[in-house]
């Protein structure tokens, strides 16, 4: 199964652990296939930065590197429809889309945009639920 990780799942399992970090380590396991593109990564870095100034020791640049360097890099689409509310979600559906992916994500943005051009949105526990069936 190939599955595109939404910001907040990244970032909730880098630093506050619970579901979302269940989702990172079952990735490590092996149990699916994380697919990200470069804006997506983007969006991974600088939010990690931000969020490492005040919660220094952290070893996100570590999680990153591990994350691009054994996920498999899909190319930025040329274009983006605009699909949600928010359009800085809409680049985690345009590359679903193109690598047949589900998306996992909290965002109430995405999940309300579940179905689109056949792209499933799927929330971490409902995720893990999914990987165990």
């Amino acid at each position: 199964m190939k599955a595109i990780l939404d910001t907040n799942v990244v970032i909730s399992g880098i630093f506050f652990g619970g579901v979302p970090q269940a989702v990172l380590e079952a990735w490590a396991d092996g149990k699916f296939e994380l697919c990200l593109s470069p804006l997506i990564f983007d969006e991974y870095l600088r939010t990690c930065d931000r969020l490492a100034e005040s919660n220094p020791g952290l070893a996100h640049l570590e999680v990153l590197a591990t994350l691009v360097g054994n996920g498999t890099l899909i190319p930025d689409p040329s274009e983006v429809a605009e699909v949600s509310a928010d359009p800085d979600d809409d680049k985690f559906m345009a590359c679903a889309r193109s690598c047949e992916a589900i998306v996992v994500s909290g965002d109430q943005h995405l999940l309300d945009v579940s179905g689109w051009e056949g792209v499933e949105v799927l929330n971490p526990r409902d995720f893990l639920t999914r990987l165990s069936t």
